[in-house]
């Protein structure tokens, strides 16, 4: 599978780190908005090729997909241009920022039968596998779900601590994990969403702190916490509260309400829950089917997020 990896920041090492443990998986070009920026990349991983012209390596017939790792805001139209050019796209959450783009990806990837894949990691992960097993098998059904996603990002940075071009959101990008996994492990669809937001960072433009509530067709509720304020412990935790248990997933860690650790060091093939992801990717291209995290699988979740941004220009209006 010949892959060019787009985007030369903190995800694209991520995913470029995850691909040189998968068979068949070889990266032919590093792209990135300038040769410099590529070649840094590249270089770490052995990549001989880089580029700064996207629509240059659409071109190419010695690329099969795309791994899109690039700004938020460039996400949906990218992975449509690579769709329309004949190429598989796995694309890094959110595969939108607004529910119209996220509708407008999935009618391309119908039109064009390409994958189309959104990187919903949690779906992914050790540690949330371990909790659908559970629940696959009839021994857990979740009755509430408590999420908590915390960072300290009052300045314009990214995961590395190193400057950002565009703004990352806390609805847009970090309840899409939320909101997503709430659904496919509940296998619900939400008919109730709430938000509220704290005030707007006056260099930022966002708010740094959110709620959100949602209450599905079968009654579960999720209760989400957001924020961009937060001078500790740093990161998305997750409490499954079920009829037989509750489990506590903290990225690739799980442990039960008692704090007493679980071991998923056998659910796959790896701990790496970007791997993983890759892993199906490829996997999904090469057996011709749709993958788990599809972009048709994924898109209530955008619909969601669509409703609750809604929701907050209303607010806005009334302030």
């Amino acid at each position: 599978m010949r892959i060019a990896v787009v985007g030369a920041g903190a995800f694209g090492e991520k995913h470029l780190d995850a691909l040189k443990n998968i068979p068949h998986a070889e990266v032919k070009v590093v792209v990135s908005v300038s040769v410099e920026e590529a070649r840094k990349v590249a270089d770490k991983f052995g990549i001989a090729e880089v580029s700064d012209s996207y629509e240059e390596v659409l071109k190419r017939d010695d690329i099969d997909a795309v791994i899109l790792t690039t700004p938020t805001p460039m996400h949906a139209a990218q992975a449509i241009a690579a769709m329309k050019a004949g190429k598989h796209v796995e694309v890094e959450i959110p595969v939108a920022d607004s529910w119209a783009d996220a509708q407008e990806v999935l009618r391309v990837q119908q039109e064009t039968g390409k994958v189309c894949m959104v990187g919903h990691t949690r779906r992914f992960n050790p540690s949330h596998q371990w909790v659908k097993h559970k629940i696959d098998a009839g021994e857990f059904n979740i009755l509430a779900m408590d999420i908590e996603t915390f960072f300290f990002r009052r300045k314009n940075i990214n995961a590395k601590g190193e400057p950002r071009s565009w703004t990352d959101h806390l609805l847009w990008h970090h309840s899409a994990h939320s909101i997503d996994i709430f659904q496919y492990m509940t296998g619900a669809k939400v008919v109730k969403a709430n938000i509220l937001q704290g005030p707007k960072h006056p260099e930022l433009g966002i708010a740094l702190d959110q709620s959100i509530q949602l209450k599905t067709d079968k009654g579960q509720i999720l209760t989400l916490a957001l924020s961009f304020n937060n001078d500790g412990p740093l990161g998305t935790f997750f409490r499954y509260i079920g009829d037989t248990g509750t489990y506590i997933a903290r990225y690739d860690d799980l442990v039960n309400g008692k704090e007493e650790p679980i071991d998923v060091s056998n659910v796959d093939v790896s701990m790496n829950g970007i791997e993983l992801q890759d892993r199906e990717f490829i996997a999904a291209i090469t057996e011709g089917r749709e993958p788990n995290s599809s972009v048709a699988s994924v898109l209530d979740c955008y619909r969601v997020m669509g409703e609750l941004a809604a929701s907050l220009e209303e607010q806005d209006g009334w302030s």
